[in-house]
């Protein structure tokens, strides 16, 4: 069965405002598919049909319920990891969710996610996470598409009292009001996160007051009267759709099941607090006013019971039946499909009409000056890039041509940018994060690895992610220990990921462009001691394909394989090695994720020895990477050991003869060779 096609959605569409009592009607029916569907994976969670957490919705129906009704399909929400309830209110069938925390094929994450991660983004629910804080940002990152694309949409983030603690909470709000996004933060109260409560993890012992503190709307609310939820949301979510930026609403509930199902539950909490909780259920709330304030028969009522009932027992069977997922399925969607046409490839240089220098810095330049000039969902995020040009002249003269929207100066909060720029790839642009250092963007690294890298793979491939994340790598000028790093190997350890460290003016712009016309995300790493070399590169548009290496210089008697800098160094000792008679053969492998093992195997092959030349540290590193591959599938042809030169194990020094000692010159990569040949 494709769910897709043939599902149809349980919950309701937005409350119509006007149409009382039809609207508690259609509140209560969500709230009653929310509560007995949550009820009915606990019993699954004790007889053993769900493999890993079950996290309940159970007492805060009424906030979800509220808050979704007034959106759209086209209304993108960003949730945590009690997400049930909100995707079930946003319109997900029971059976999906079902199925899904149950490992089936036709889960909404196709068996990828469960509990904590469950995507629909059909219906806009763009999923949610195990990490806490990440939906406050993305959903940053989903106002900032609408107002870039004009759509209207409005942007929601659900999360819980634990959430405000962290730093996403500060960034994320304190960037919705500055560029007056359209979204709505709605922080679920529950009392506790996890197992500790609010009342002790926070200095302030409420959350809607801290929206002033960012100049926004805030508001606090009885969580569990969805009328009264309901009637907030509405006029925030107008007010944002109008262009009157965000508002932050704090709604006070209460969980009455365990923080997961399966877990002990009172060692910080008693019985009788649950049990006065349960007394205030939303749903019984909702039942008496519908009887005593808005006259509804009480078999209608009953009748909406039988009827969810019947689509939650069905939802459960529906689940049981479901296949699993074919195990050979494991590792797809965690990159999107290679173009099938690339538009313009790599240009082979007899090709090349008109011959002209440009430095690399200039190249990229370019590169990013076309595309934004054909792709309106293109926008940069950074630190400076805005009428300044970029600390590096990377955006130089384009704030000019595309104004403040598309060129976006943000504050220092690296997290917070990065988080935005995921949730806006979610929602159909194409951010740009320029972070300056890559030292810099360290800040973010949760928002990378667990959010971006893995949000295709986690929505089967029903999302992508356009991210290009691109800065300064490398020693030199004295930048000292904060401003050196260049950790692609980390980065490459990470699936969803490409990682590319250029070495040239005509490959940066090439594999620039490639960049920003694919669907993954891309750590694009400039090294700066070469940021001002030229290089011929053409005015005839093309793209170099990542995982393809160059061959930067041939030769028969040793290979060396070296990236950035280190290629440059490199080819300055092969004139003089060749007067030795020692031929080298320097391969630049361009991209590290995916990386290029077959012509660096085939070059192997003719000269049968080979050096790895890399400037950072050699533990657990690129240069140790490249030695595994080689023993494993060309061992039979090396003629010697296999040598790495890298730089020494320490973080980066000051002083000029400090920081000289700590990464590969030319000499030492002479000598190298010279050593190798003579094994």
């Amino acid at each position: 069965m494709n769910l897709e096609t043939e599902s149809t959605s349980t919950a309701f569409s937005p409350v119509d405002d006007g149409a009382l009592p039809s609207a508690p009607i259609a509140l209560y029916r969500t709230m009653q598919i929310i509560r007995q569907t949550e009820e009915e994976l606990a019993r699954c969670h004790q007889r053993g049909l769900i493999f890993g957490a079950c996290h309940t919705y159970v007492g805060q129906e009424a906030i979800s319920t509220g808050v979704c009704a007034h959106l759209t399909n086209q209304d993108p929400i960003f949730s945590t990891h009690r997400g049930h309830g909100h995707a079930l209110a946003k319109g997900m069938p029971p059976r999906e969710l079902m199925a899904e925390l149950f490992g089936r094929a036709t889960g909404c994450s196709r068996g990828r996610g469960g509990s904590m991660h469950i995507f629909s983004p059909e219906i806009g629910m763009m999923g949610t996470s195990g990490i806490v804080g990440p939906c406050i940002l993305q959903a940053c990152g989903g106002g900032y598409s609408s107002k870039l694309m004009k759509s209207g949409c409005v942007a929601v983030a659900f999360f819980g009292d634990g959430a405000v603690n962290n730093g996403a909470f500060h960034e994320g709000l304190n960037m919705a009001a500055i560029w007056k996004l359209p979204v709505l933060f709605v922080c679920e109260n529950n009392q506790f996160a996890t197992e500790v409560p609010f009342a002790y993890s926070s200095g302030i012992p409420d959350v809607g007051r801290r929206a002033a503190n960012y100049g926004l709307q805030g508001f606090e609310v009885d969580g569990n009267d969805v009328i009264a939820v309901s009637e907030i949301a509405r006029e925030a979510i107008a007010r944002a759709r109008s262009g009157g930026g965000a508002t932050l609403i704090e709604c006070k509930t209460y969980r009455t099941r365990a923080h997961a199902e399966g877990m002990g539950d009172f060692t910080y909490r008693t019985r009788e607090q649950v049990e006065q909780w349960k007394q205030r259920c939303p749903l019984a709330s909702l039942r008496l006013r519908m009887r005593t304030e808005f006259d509804i028969d009480e078999a209608i009522i009953d009748a909406i019971d039988t009827e969810v009932t019947a689509i939650v027992s069905e939802a459960r069977q529906f689940s049981e039946a479901s296949p699993l997922p074919d195990a050979s399925s494991a590792s797809e969607h965690v990159y999107s499909q290679v173009r099938t046409v690339v538009r313009h490839v790599e240009l082979p240089q007899a090709q090349i009409v008109a011959r002209r220098e440009i430095s690399f810095t200039q190249a990229t330049h370019e590169a990013l000056a076309e595309e934004m000039a054909i792709n309106p969902r293109i926008f940069v995020m950074g630190e400076g890039i805005g009428v300044r040009g970029g600390n590096f002249m990377t955006t130089a003269g384009l704030y000019q041509l595309y104004g403040a929207e598309r060129l976006c100066d943000t504050p220092i909060s690296e997290r917070g940018f990065v988080g935005l720029a995921g949730g806006a790839a979610m929602t159909g642009t194409r951010p740009v994060v320029d972070f300056m250092f890559a030292d810099f963007i360290l800040d973010s690294v949760g928002e990378i690895v667990n959010q971006i890298a893995k949000m295709q793979y986690m929505s089967s491939g029903r999302l992508k992610m356009p991210v290009l994340l691109r800065g300064c790598i490398g020693i030199g000028h004295s930048a000292a220990t904060h401003h050196s790093g260049s950790y692609y190997a980390m980065y490459a350890q990470v699936p969803g990921l490409r990682v590319v460290v250029p070495s040239n003016a005509y490959d940066a712009k090439g594999l620039m462009k490639h960049a920003l016309r694919c669907d993954d995300p891309v750590m694009f790493l400039e090294h700066r001691e070469i940021l001002t070399m030229k290089r011929h590169v053409p005015k005839e548009d093309y793209e170099i394909e990542f995982g393809r290496a160059a061959i930067a210089r041939e030769g028969r008697d040793v290979t060396v394989v070296a990236l950035a800098r280190m290629v440059h160094l490199t080819l300055s000792v092969c004139e003089a090695l060749e007067r030795e008679g020692i031929s080298v053969e320097v391969i630049d492998p361009r991209t590290i994720s995916p990386l290029d093992t077959e012509t660096i195997l085939q070059s192997v092959a003719k000269t049968g020895r080979l050096l790895i030349v890399d400037e950072p540290p050699a533990p657990c590193g690129f240069a140790a990477e490249i030695a595994a591959q080689v023993m494993d599938a060309g061992f039979n042809d090396l003629d010697a050991p296999i040598r790495r030169l890298t730089g020494v194990f320490t973080p980066t020094p000051y002083s000029p003869p400090l920081e000289a000692a700590v990464v590969p010159n030319a000499d030492q990569i002479a000598d190298a060779i010279r050593l190798l040949v003579k094994e």
